[in-house]
């Protein structure tokens, strides 16, 4: 059984490494990138001092995501501003918030409410002109600005080789729960023209994907 997000925060396994039970699989441990989000943003956006991160205080990946963006925060200079949302109605207020409290740009903490509603999200970034980035690459093809996580085909295909192993007669509790091994940067360069944001070269040159 393929399972993606923090399997330990969420009660699943007991360890990565000895899950334990009968559950294993692969993690996209999306809160864990968190500073790589923040970082892309520096690099991104001119001057940027102030981040919303827009989360679900509900949700144990958002709430994962906006604990351990903290510490990078710091090291990048750059102030954190939290926005909490439990539902879809809630976005719209969270940009008006966000651009009241004068932020440069908007960080998501992976959630199934923003992965079911990508498009809605990417739609008010863009009238509000705000860049955003989300841990879903898929985010870019809805609209949304940046996007940088695990590549979920990758980790599609690689759960095969769990399916084979079980039925072969290996438990789940003895197959340890694998990271991710490829990340991908989704660019769309139609959004940054929309909200008037000129994406550095050196920025560019990292995308695997640019979608104009």
């Amino acid at each position: 059984m393929a399972s993606v997000g923090d399997p330990v925060g969420s009660g699943f396994v007991d360890s990565l490494a000895r899950p334990g039970g009968n559950i294993t699989g692969l993690t996209n441990i999306a809160p864990e990138l968190s500073g790589k989000w923040l970082e892309l943003l520096k690099e991104t956006v001119p001057n940027l001092s102030r981040v919303a991160m827009i989360w679900n205080p509900e949700g144990a990946l958002s709430t994962i995501a906006w604990k351990e963006s903290q510490l990078p925060a710091r090291a990048l200079g750059l102030q954190l501003y939290s926005i909490e949302t439990r539902s879809a109605d809630d976005f719209d207020k969270a940009f008006e918030e966000a651009t009241k409290a004068r932020v440069g740009a908007v960080a998501f903490g992976t959630n199934a409410l923003v992965s079911n509603n990508m498009k809605r999200v990417a739609d008010v970034g863009i009238r509000r002109r705000l860049p955003s980035i989300y841990g879903i690459i898929e985010f870019v093809e809805f609209g949304g600005l940046m996007a940088y996580g695990p590549d979920r085909s990758d980790l599609f295909r690689r759960a095969a080789s769990y399916v084979d192993r079980i039925l072969k007669g290996r438990k789940p509790a003895e197959l340890p729960v694998e990271r991710p091994r490829k990340f991908e940067l989704w660019i769309n360069l139609n959004t940054a023209k929309q909200i008037g944001l000129t994406i550095p070269q050196t920025v560019l040159y990292r995308a695997d994907k640019i979608i104009k």
